[in-house]
Formats: structure tokens, sequence, C-alpha cells
């Protein structure tokens, strides 16, 4: 249910409005099942990375603007790949549930310790007291109303999130006493979550603005040996994955890509193998990646260290990427 709902989510490309319909919705299942959630995050990022392989997504757009071509003239091209990624995606799920359920029988009553590492406002008789079962209908139908005009992008996303929050509010919790303690309850997750989106925003933007990341990307390009040029393609899509931990979207496909399709054309490489290796291969590590915004939102919603997000996907993220990246040679989409 994780994967589905983060792919369907996802078909607008909106990796903040994907984690905000699919984290709250699957994460007290997690709780209440003692699951890692960190394995929630994985499933979600591995999903998501397929997803926003879409013509509007934002990857596909930048390198087909880069390759001056429609983004559905590559989509069509990348398209054998990103089928393999939504095979993986999917066997991503499978796997890691089973992992759980293998962790958590072994483990025992220990499991329910092991869950305390993570750090929640919200006790658990603070949540009985303001549980409604009574207005269980009223709240489905409210959450829904809520994902499905996220969904359709009519209003923007905190114009639709205020409004149900507030309808929440007034028809769960009468009275201004109750309604400035249950928004009490959550201000300091609130605060830190605003904080924590406003300090990164700062650090991406000295990175992206100050020229650093273009630099970096002109001497990443340089390094390479002018004999293995037409394997950029491999190299590349081996790479993304760690590169994308250095790199934002902007800085990988308007600073790197050009500079490695002018290296490509000195022997003979096809501009859009590179930009569809960069693509698809970069995209598995996306939401892992530090100097992408939505994954702060995503590791704060979640309560989890960016650290343990990171050591956790990581490897992961790669396999999957490389098994993108060997089965695009096999397909025969990407060549020499």
């Amino acid at each position: 249910m994780t994967c589905i709902i983060a792919i369907i989510g996802h078909l607008d490309g909106g990796g903040a409005s994907t984690f905000l319909i699919t984290i709250p919705a699957m994460l007290p299942v997690y709780k209440r099942l003692h699951m890692r959630r960190e394995t929630l995050l994985l499933i979600c990022v591995t999903a998501m990375g397929v997803m926003n392989l879409m013509p509007w997504g934002g990857p596909t757009m930048r390198a087909a603007s880069v390759l001056e071509i429609e983004a559905n003239d590559l989509w069509f091209q990348l398209m054998p790949m990103q089928v393999v990624g939504f095979i993986l995606a999917i066997f991503t799920a499978i796997f890691w549930g089973f992992q759980e359920k293998k962790r958590i029988a072994k483990l025992g009553d220990a499991a329910v310790e092991d869950a305390d590492k993570y750090d929640d406002s919200d006790s658990g008789e603070k949540n009985e007291e303001l549980a409604r079962p009574k207005n269980f209908i009223f709240n489905v139908i409210l959450t829904l109303a809520v994902i499905i005009v996220l969904v359709m992008d009519i209003f923007p996303s905190y114009y639709v999130f205020m409004v149900g929050c507030a309808l929440g509010i007034l028809v769960n919790y009468r009275g201004k006493k109750l309604q400035n303690s249950i928004i009490k309850s959550h201000a300091a997750s609130g605060l830190t979550m605003a904080s924590t989106i406003m300090c990164a925003g700062v650090f991406l933007g000295v990175l992206s603005k100050s020229g650093i990341m273009e630099k970096m990307a002109i001497m990443m390009a340089s390094v390479i040996p002018a004999s293995m040029g037409k394997f950029l393609p491999v190299i590349i899509g081996i790479l993304s994955v760690p590169l994308a931990l250095l790199f934002d979207t902007d800085s990988y496909f308007y600073g790197l890509l050009p500079v490695l399709i002018s290296v490509g054309n000195q022997f003979g490489v096809n501009p859009a193998h590179i930009a569809i290796a960069m693509v698809v291969c970069r995209n598995c590590a996306t939401f892992i990646s530090p100097v992408a915004p939505a994954t702060y939102l995503g590791i704060g919603l979640a309560g989890v260290e960016i650290k343990d997000h990171i050591k956790y996907c990581f490897g992961w993220q790669w396999g999957v990427s490389l098994i993108c990246l060997v089965a695009g040679l096999i397909l025969g989409v990407i060549t020499f």
C-alpha cells in the first residue's frame, strides 16, 4: 500500500505533496506494527524515483531542454527502463515487507523498545483522549477530499491543507480552549519542520546561487579519462547516485550534462544516451539527497534523522539504479 499510494500520489511529479499524502497515511500503521520508519521512507522514495521519470517530472524536462527535444520524445526512449523501475519498486515493497516481518518476529517484545528510539511529541494517552471515533465517516471523507484536490492540482497545496485543517479542527474539536489545546500539541513539531525547511533553503541557495555546484560539475567532467569517452553513459550512470548527494537538479542537468555531452561528441556518443543514463539513475536517489528540499520534508514527517535515512537507503537505491542501467543496455535503450 505504501508503494501504491506513493506511485499514485507522485503522478503530478511533486515530491513534497507525495510525502504529505503517503507518510501521514501510513506512519500510524508502521508505528502500530513496530516497523521501522526508514523502511517506510525507502519504499516511498523508490516508488517516487520511478514516477519522477514522467515527462512532466523535473529531471526529464530539464534533460529534454538541454537536448533541445520534447520531453515526451525523451520519455518514450527511457520508458522500457521505467517499466523495469516499476517492477523493482513493487519488489522493494514486497522484499522489505518480509524483512520487517522476520525482524519483528525475531525481536518480539524488543521490537517495541526498538521503536522507542523515534522522537514522537504525541503520547499514546493524548492521542486516545483526542480521538474522535464518532466522526470517523466525516474524517475519511475530508481526508479523501483533500487528497483528490491535491492530485487534481486545482488549488495550491498550502490552500488545500489550510482549509482542510480548519474544517477538521472546527468539526472535531468544539470550543476555543480545546482547539488551542490541539494546535499546541502539534506546534513543536510544526515549528521544527518550518525552521528545518528554511535552513535547508538557505543551505541550497548558497550552493546553487553562488556557482559552487556549476564549478563542481565542470571539475567532475574534467577528471574522466579521454580513453573512456565512448563509455560515458555507463560511467555517469554508475556514478549518478553518489553524485545526486552532491548536486541539485539544476546543477546536475544544466551544469554537468552539457559538459558531458560536449565530451561525448568527440567520441560519437549519442547525447540522448548520456541524458537517459543521468535521468534514470539519478532519479533513484533524488529523495535521499540532502540537496533536495523534499527530502527534509519526508524525514521530518517520518521522524527520521537524515543520516539514518541516507545510510538505510543509499545502498539499495544505488543497486536499483545499476539494475535499471543494465536493463537499458540489454534492451538497447543505451548503446556505445
